[in-house]
């Protein structure tokens, strides 16, 4: 019995390159030495662990996990959705002035260098369709329909995906962080439902074949020790969450303080051809999960989740907003260290 362990996506990045992209910005030309030095050890440093998929730890997204493909896109404006922390800061998307939407960087245009150093597969992530929408503005721009800005989205996305695979990506997260999110904004569940439905609209581009090599990430939240939805009930989210035409679910779980009952509600949701991969260690947590405490983790969801349908992760990225140093980059490697031992143990167990 094999128990696949995958990472989520981002590493903190060295301090050397988050002070040239302070002084530089991040898209100079004299960051990429810096780049691809950085890719090379958190790739290095990620195989060291025995991880047998690793990600680029998303070094070269300059700006975060989410607004990384529009980056510098001419028409927006700094002053879109603003998204709160409960330690009471705030991150904000850029806000669409006018059309046409386009990514100027895509999921695959990293796997080059991720893959020229890599010696064991390699994921890519990528954010959902839901996040992007949060750009267009409340108010219709008059020479550009929201209905026109969603078909060039899920082009975008679609395009985003498909070359991903193409390029050799193992599989292809989506980042679906503002799920948990969208019952805070909206408890009666709308927002949450148009999300959904926007999500297996571009989930339908794809065949059954492709949507197994693609997966999608809720948390509720990781940037600088602090989450923005973790008070929402997962009961809310869930039911819905597996409505997502997709095979892969990667879930955070480590930091929930009732996880069976977290677990009861994934078993009575999830459906034959998912794979789930629970959270079972927590980057905004600074105590380093003890392999053995993963392994009892791991034990307690197959009480719930059948062994052949179960995989672990963590809980999220380690450093989605690229400015986030709250946690070291020795700290990141050294749970996902005990990730891949814990997960080890309690395959012994299985297959004992």
């Amino acid at each position: 019995m094999n128990i696949p362990t995958e990472p989520i996506g981002s590493i903190p990045r060295p301090l050397e390159l988050l002070n040239a992209i302070s002084l530089y910005g991040g898209s100079d030309p004299c960051l990429e030495p810096l780049y691809d030095k950085a890719v090379r050890d958190t790739i290095e440093q990620f195989e060291a662990t025995g991880s047998p998929v690793v990600t680029d730890g998303e070094q070269r997204k300059y700006h975060n996990f989410a607004t990384y493909c529009v980056d510098g896109l001419p028409n927006t404006a700094p002053d879109g959705f603003k998204l709160p922390f409960a330690a009471g800061h705030t991150r904000r998307w850029p806000r669409l002035t006018g059309g046409p939407f386009r990514f100027l960087k895509f999921g695959y245009d990293y796997l080059d260098l991720a893959l020229k150093y890599a010696h064991v597969p390699v994921k890519q992530a990528v954010i959902a369709p839901s996040a992007l929408s949060l750009m267009y503005p409340a108010e219709p721009l008059p020479d550009y329909p929201r209905e026109v800005f969603i078909r060039d989205l899920l082009g975008e996305h679609e395009k985003e995906i498909r070359g991903c695979l193409a390029k050799g990506a193992y599989n292809v997260q989506i980042d679906f962080t503002e799920g948990r999110l969208a019952v805070k904004l909206d408890p009666s569940g709308s927002l949450l439902g148009s999300f959904i439905d926007l999500n297996n609209l571009a989930l339908s581009h794809f065949s059954e074949e492709d949507r197994k090599r693609i997966g999608v990430h809720t948390c509720p939240g990781s940037d600088r020790d602090s989450t923005h939805s973790a008070q929402v009930d997962y009961a809310e989210l869930l039911p819905s969450l597996f409505e997502l035409q997709a095979g892969n679910f990667y879930i955070a779980l480590a930091g929930e303080p009732d996880r069976p009952r977290v677990l009861k509600i994934i078993r009575n949701y999830l459906r034959p051809e998912h794979r789930i991969f629970i959270g079972v260690v927590s980057p905004i947590d600074p105590r380093i999960e003890n392999p053995k405490e993963v392994r009892d983790r791991i034990l307690e969801a197959a009480r719930y989740i059948p062994v052949e349908q179960l995989g672990t992760t963590d809980d999220c990225g380690f450093s989605p907003f690229c400015d986030d140093i709250s946690t070291t980059r020795e700290k990141a490697f050294s749970k996902i260290r005990s990730r891949v031992e814990g997960t080890a143990l309690a395959e012994d167990i299985f297959n004992g």
